[in-house]
């Protein structure tokens, strides 16, 4: 039986449509791989009496080239992160067990400092946050650190 153009697709091929959906991983940038066989494909069918111009083959080359780069400077950048990260992490916990001043807000919301001693250190969102007793300082309110 055709269907008119005005008219919905079957339910059942509908269904099968929305799983297929639903079951995909969410579509990415061309990734170097995707472009090499994309590149591969062309090159293999390609017409032999008239094939890829050597500037167009170059051009491909080059923004295979570029993607590459970025790929690794990508690779490069979240290493570095990862590793800030680690080093933030073990440079706070010398403050474990010393007192600090920090920047607070009383009930007023007037900022004001107040005095404690470092419980331990967590990181929230990639910052470095030191527990005072019940509060959660960011280091950025440090005013002072001394020792007990």
């Amino acid at each position: 039986m055709l269907q008119s153009a005005g008219t919905s697709p079957h339910p059942v091929f509908y269904e099968d449509l929305v799983k297929q959906k639903q079951n995909q991983a969410p579509q990415q940038d061309l990734d170097r791989d995707a472009f090499m066989k994309i590149l591969m494909t062309q090159l293999q069918n390609q017409d032999p009496m008239n094939p890829m111009e050597d500037k167009e083959f170059i051009a491909q080359m080059a923004q295979f080239s570029t993607l590459e780069q970025m790929t690794n400077l990508n690779e490069t950048m979240r290493k570095m992160f990862e590793s800030q990260q680690q080093n933030g992490f073990v440079s706070h916990s010398d403050l474990i067990g010393r007192e600090v001043t920090y920047e607070a807000k009383d009930e007023e919301g007037n900022k004001t400092d107040k005095t404690g001693t470092v419980d331990s250190v967590l990181f929230k969102d990639g910052r470095a946050m030191l527990a005072v007793g019940d509060e959660k300082i960011p280091t950025l309110s440090l005013r002072s650190v001394n020792q007990l």
